[in-house]
């Protein structure tokens, strides 16, 4: 996976991924990542123009409520996967069986609008703008199985069970 970093801080929350004022009336998860990051950036999705991109950000990342837009939002605009030092545990839940990987590594000398290749199996990030790689924490089987068939409901479908996995 390869594209763009765009950097945020530590405890992004659900809400600052994806306002409350669109958990009810927005149910098209295409139109609902036109809203992603709205209220830190307004312009963040028309900046995307379709390029793949990473989002990077500090610790804490998907803080707040069990919103399962906050993911979808993220995933729906075409992020490749969501790099932090650390996720809070119903985000990472969330984004995982809707099948977007989060990668658990430094994330500090990354940049906003670094270019980044990201190499799941080998378990390695390199910044393409600065020439550093760093290491992350692999995914488990049952997280692998889940990215690799495109979420929880995939999963279950292609093998009519989630006991796959042991």
């Amino acid at each position: 996976m390869k594209g763009i970093a765009y950097k945020f801080g530590n405890d992004i929350n659900t809400d600052l991924i994806i306002s409350g004022r669109y958990k009810f009336c927005i149910t098209d998860p295409n139109e609902l990542a036109r809203h992603v990051f709205e209220d830190a950036d307004p312009d963040f999705y028309k900046r995307l123009q379709g390029r793949p991109f990473f989002v990077v950000a500090g610790k804490n990342f998907g803080c707040g409520s069990s919103r399962e837009q906050a993911p979808q939002a993220i995933k729906y605009a075409g992020c490749q996967a969501v790099l932090a030092k650390s996720f809070a545990r119903i985000f990472y839940r969330n984004a995982f069986n809707l099948g977007l990987p989060l990668i658990e590594c430094n994330t500090s000398r990354i940049k906003d609008q670094d270019i980044l290749e990201l190499d799941i199996k080998k378990g390695v990030v390199t910044d393409s703008t600065s020439g550093a790689s760093l290491e992350i924490k692999p995914f488990n089987k049952f997280q692998s199985a889940l990215i690799e068939a495109g979420g929880i409901v995939n999963l279950y479908k292609k093998h009519g069970g989630l006991n796959i996995v042991t």
